[in-house]
């Protein structure tokens, strides 16, 4: 009897006979490519202990320093992140609520804005707000932090909570219809379903898409290494690796520690 899926038919003995040797073909593709990469960082000397023995030499004169800067990096990164996901959170789910409860017209300039503001690069956003507020008279430099934490984190706002409710409406318009009705049947306003009833039900449910825009916004924070604008993990570990002249196995370690983090994060959304 033949197979079937949701989505298409099982594949045959003849497809998945093709699709074994496609694999294969790829994989070792891939590992020829690696075995070439690797060749390369050896010949060039990027296996060199000395490289490595900053960051994994407990003797080593700078190993404490070191971990210290990244240890500092990291703490400004989750800084930045937790901020930049509270403020996407709380203006994000304000700005989806007050677009689905506005008419067609009414809300129309709310749009505008919004699709300005997811369609530009997160980079342009943040450098706008580092860039141009200043120029207008909004310095942030007495702010706690300084004016670079500060700046990167009105960047990430501005773009992420554009994101954010647009994953909330498109949870409350998953919905069934029923369900605003029941609320408005049984007294409640508007505001008071979308409060009590829709909400509650849409954040549950797009939960995953949620955590998976927390995980952009923490790997976003390192957009700030590229102005220059603040010292998040990425931009110690590039001075460091400047230091050193390492930044090979550096930026590994940083790749490593966002790896680790954000494995973390998706860890909990699965929870």
């Amino acid at each position: 009897m033949s197979e079937y899926t949701v989505l298409y038919d099982a594949p045959g003995p003849r497809a998945r006979r093709r699709n074994l040797i496609g694999g294969i073909i790829a994989t070792v593709l891939i590992l020829a490519a690696l075995a070439i990469v690797v060749k390369r960082l050896a010949d060039q000397g990027q296996f060199d202990a000395e490289l490595y023995r900053p960051l994994v030499d407990p003797h080593h004169e700078y190993f404490q320093d070191d971990w210290r800067t990244l240890g500092g990096g990291l703490l400004n990164t989750l800084k930045a992140a937790a901020l930049a996901i509270a403020f996407s959170v709380v203006l994000g789910t304000l700005l989806g609520v007050v677009r689905m409860m506005l008419g067609k017209v009414s809300r129309l300039p709310l749009v505008g804005v919004m699709e300005l503001l997811r369609g530009l690069p997160v980079v342009i956003t943040i450098y706008f707000a580092w860039r141009v507020l200043p120029e207008v008279g909004v310095d942030l430099s007495g702010m706690p932090g300084g004016g670079g934490l500060w700046y990167l984190v009105i960047g990430l706002t501005a773009y992420n909570m554009v994101i954010i409710a647009e994953i909330l409406r498109a949870g409350v318009l998953s919905l069934p219809a029923g369900q605003r009705e029941a609320a408005l049947a049984i007294g409640l306003s508007p505001v008071g379903a979308m409060r009590l009833v829709l909400l509650p039900q849409a954040v549950r449910t797009m939960l995953p898409a949620l955590i998976s825009q927390v995980v952009v916004i923490l790997k976003d924070t390192s957009l700030a290494a590229v102005l220059g604008l603040y010292e998040e993990l990425l931009r110690r570990g590039n001075l460091l690796g400047q230091y050193f002249n390492n930044p090979i196995q550096m930026l590994f370690l940083v790749a490593v520690i966002f790896i680790v983090i954000n494995y973390l994060l998706s860890r909990l959304a699965r929870w």
